[in-house]
């Protein structure tokens, strides 16, 4: 019997998913979000989808290297980005911010694999910073399913016609600053204002399970911050009860599941090692309890990954389990 020994570099095993089978699996368990916001918040919930992935794909078909188009990771960006914004956004903001998420998120670090920060929130960062009005203006569902929620057709730069529209604080607002609380089965099933991603806590869970499941997302993290905001909403939430939501309220409020499920366990921008996941997802859960409760926005869940991205490299290097045989790297003193 003939057997050749065959030398290559590392890693010797291999995954059947390809990253295109991976980020197409993404877009699929997304597809149940997308439908159900489109039925709560109608048109507008497609005009906004559509303008954020629009710009994403634009900016990656100019700048990207050839052929990124297929891997669908710029679908993603502007689906997950759609899905943070508010019904009523004008659509040249959605592409400005899809755009901008694949453009200064993606593209300057190198392309997939290189970048830092998660690009559909970097993209959400800049329109919070740049309309702060538009931003925070959160219509509510209509019982008109074919209504416009907003001037989606604004023109760039310009203002906006007044459209009749009913507009409210969402549940993490009523709760911040007038300490009324919402019904938990509304929260879990999404029929509150927000953003369109905050339409159903159970599909979001769902798709969680199917990409966990197909090994295409480390459920540690997802775990983690869900442990961790219970766990601190729930001390916090014993001292003064009146003033601070309890751990039901924290988990199914706000974009946290979305966040969570779909934009902490980002293979580029999480940590490497299991350990690591842990911290990473505790740190992100601790800081989204802070934000709420103490810090000067109702939300905390972009400002929390995006913070705890940026620790990934530390993570990695401490947790960075010892190779087999050897001792721990001393650090050279002076």
């Amino acid at each position: 019997m003939n057997s050749q020994l065959q030398v290559t570099a590392s890693p010797h095993l291999g995954s059947r998913d390809s990253t295109v089978t991976i980020m197409w699996s993404v877009v699929l368990s997304l597809m149940p979000v997308v439908a159900v916001s489109l039925y709560f918040f109608g048109p507008s919930a497609f005009l906004v989808i559509f303008a954020a992935t629009a710009g994403a794909l634009v900016v990656e078909r100019v700048f990207g290297p050839g052929g990124t188009l297929r891997d669908g990771s710029a679908v993603i960006t502007g689906l997950l980005l759609g899905l943070t914004l508010p019904p009523g956004l004008p659509m040249w903001m959605a592409f400005v911010g899809g755009a901008f998420g694949i453009g200064l998120g993606k593209v300057v670090f190198g392309g997939l694999g290189q970048n830092v920060f998660n690009p559909a929130l970097l993209g959400r960062a800049f329109l919070q910073a740049a309309f702060p009005v538009a931003m925070t203006t959160w219509p509510r569902p209509s019982e008109n399913r074919f209504a416009l929620l907003g001037d989606n057709f604004a023109l760039p730069l310009m203002s906006p016609d007044v459209v009749d529209v009913v507009t409210g604080a969402t549940p993490l607002g009523l709760m911040k600053f007038e300490q009324v609380s919402s019904n938990a089965g509304d929260l879990f099933f999404g029929t509150t204002g927000g953003s369109l991603g905050e339409t159903s806590a159970l599909l979001i869970l769902l798709g969680g399970v199917y990409l966990a499941t197909r090994g295409h997302l480390n459920w540690r993290i997802p775990v983690s911050i869900l442990i961790a905001v219970a766990t601190l909403a729930a001390l916090v939430h014993t001292i003064n009860p009146d003033t601070y939501g309890g751990p039901i309220f924290m988990l199914f409020s706000g974009g946290l599941m979305l966040g969570a499920v779909y934009m902490a366990t980002d293979m580029v921008t999480s940590p490497v090692t299991n350990k690591g996941c842990w911290v990473f997802g505790a740190g992100i859960g601790a800081l989204v309890v802070i934000i709420r409760y103490w810090g000067g926005l109702a939300e905390g869940v972009m400002y929390s990954i995006l913070l705890m991205n940026a620790m990934v490299p530390f993570i990695n290097r401490v947790t960075q389990p010892r190779v087999f045989g050897t001792g721990r790297r001393k650090e050279a003193t002076s």
